[in-house]
C-alpha cells in the first residue's frame, strides 16, 4: 500500500499555466534573488600611518609634559600608554594589515623617544629661562646630551613597553 496508484488524481491546475515548483523554489522564468553586496573594504593603511604619525607627536607632547611635571621621573604606565594610543589609531583606521603592527611598534618607540626629548627640552627651557622653541632649535645638542645622560637600564623596559604596546594594540584592533 505504500505504492501510489498509477493513475492517481492530481490537483486541478489552471489551463495553460506551468506547474508550480515544489518546496518554495522559484517559478521557472522568474528572477533569482539579488546577489549579496561585496564586503566593504575595511581600513586604509596610508591614512592610518599618517594619523599614527600625528598621534605619535601628540603622545610625545603629552609624555614630555608628564616628565616635566614629575621632574624627569619616568613612568612605565605612561610609556605603555604612548604605544597603546598609537596602536589604537593604527588598528582602528588601518584595519587588517600585516605591516601595521610593525609600524605601530616603530612609532611607539619613536613616540617615547620624542616624548623624553621634549620633556628634557621643557625642563631645560625652564632652567635656562628661554622658550621651548629656542631650546629645541639652538640647544638641541645640550638636550640630546642630557637625554643620553639620563638614559638608564630601566629605560630599556620602557622602550619595550612602548614598542610592545604599539604592536599588540594595532594587531588586536586591526582584526
Amino acid at each position: 500500500m505504500s505504492q501510489p496508484w498509477p493513475n492517481a488524481p492530481q490537483q486541478p491546475q489552471q489551463p495553460h499555466q506551468p506547474p508550480q515548483a515544489p518546496y518554495g523554489a522559484p517559478a521557472p522564468g522568474g528572477f533569482p534573488a539579488p546577489m549579496a553586496p561585496p564586503a566593504a573594504r575595511r581600513g586604509n593603511a596610508g591614512l592610518a600611518v599618517a594619523l599614527g604619525v600625528v598621534t605619535t607627536l601628540v603622545a610625545a607632547g603629552v609624555y614630555g609634559a608628564v616628565l616635566k611635571a614629575v621632574d624627569g621621573a619616568s613612568i612605565g604606565y605612561a610609556a605603555l600608554a604612548v604605544g597603546a594610543l598609537i596602536g589604537a589609531v593604527l588598528g582602528k583606521v588601518g584595519g587588517r594589515s600585516a605591516a601595521l603592527p610593525v609600524v605601530g611598534a616603530v612609532l611607539g618607540l619613536a613616540g617615547l623617544y620624542l616624548g623624553q626629548v621634549f620633556g628634557i627640552a621643557l625642563i631645560t627651557a625652564d632652567i635656562l629661562h628661554i622658550s621651548v622653541l629656542e631650546t629645541a632649535s639652538s640647544q638641541f645638542g645640550l638636550v640630546h646630551a642630557a637625554w643620553k645622560a639620563y638614559l638608564g637600564p630601566i629605560d630599556v623596559v620602557f622602550y619595550l613597553l612602548a614598542g610592545a604596546g604599539g604592536f599588540q594594540v594595532t594587531k588586536k584592533l586591526g582584526g
